[in-house]
């Protein structure tokens, strides 16, 4: 596996903003990503967005189905999605369900009975990734040499398509020689990515080279924007 790179660390309870804000544009214009500290979401609440994240992957493949995405909400099967379409491989080894804004009434919700406090765990982490986030913009506006608040003053937080998209990888299920991703080659859409790892080693980033992400203890959060924003 290639050599582990060091990224900047962001907290964002550090007292000195404009240092912060250094540091992002360091980490973005450098390497395209960075850590995430002290982004005000607990631990107990990610540890229970994992759990029930893995209570709703146990689930038969038919219950599962049943909340098949739509309007870009609800559960996407193992191989459904190839995020490299340049490969000749079946699809990407990985399930994943999505949840979009809370106000639009478009998500998709397992049964309470089915998964009790699996609907309002996922909202509650929805709004408090929302609030990490937005605290996050307030940075980036300033390592961009705007005033902190001109994301909010152009409207970029007015109805945000704030979108969590739990993901399961099941590792390699194929019994052929073929190369199997669990999420291939690509460049995420949006202003930025938050990924909440799980202390699994396997995230690599393209910086000219490919780059293990490696060492990520567990629930350590990397932001993952390319650097497009900063050209």
């Amino acid at each position: 596996m290639p050599d582990a790179l060091q990224f900047p660390i962001i907290d964002l309870s550090f007292p000195d903003r404009f240092s912060i804000a250094n540091l992002i544009r360091q980490g973005c214009v450098d390497h395209g990503f960075f850590y995430l500290v002290n982004h005000g979401v607990d631990e107990e609440l990610i540890s229970k967005v994992f759990e029930q994240s893995s209570n709703f992957f146990s689930l038969p493949i038919e219950e599962k189905m049943k909340l098949v995405r739509k309007n870009h909400r609800g559960y996407t099967a193992l191989y459904a999605e190839k995020l490299d379409t340049t490969l000749t491989t079946e699809g990407d080894s990985k399930e994943s369900f999505y949840i979009g804004p809370l106000a639009d009434d478009l998500n998709q919700w397992p049964l309470e009975e089915d998964l009790p406090s699996w609907r309002s765990t996922m909202e509650t982490y929805h709004q408090k990734l929302l609030s990490a986030v937005t605290k996050l913009l307030s940075l980036i506006a300033l390592s961009l040499k705007l005033e902190e608040d001109f994301f909010e003053k152009v409207g970029a937080l007015i109805e945000p398509l704030a979108f969590i998209r739990l993901l399961h990888y099941p590792g390699d299920l194929n019994s052929s020689s073929e190369e199997i991703f669990g999420a291939s080659a690509h460049s995420d859409y949006g202003m930025v990515t938050l990924l909440v790892t799980d202390g699994v080693p396997g995230l690599q980033g393209e910086i000219q080279a490919a780059t293990s992400l490696g060492g990520c203890t567990k629930h350590e959060w990397v932001s993952l924007n390319d650097g497009r924003l900063f050209k």
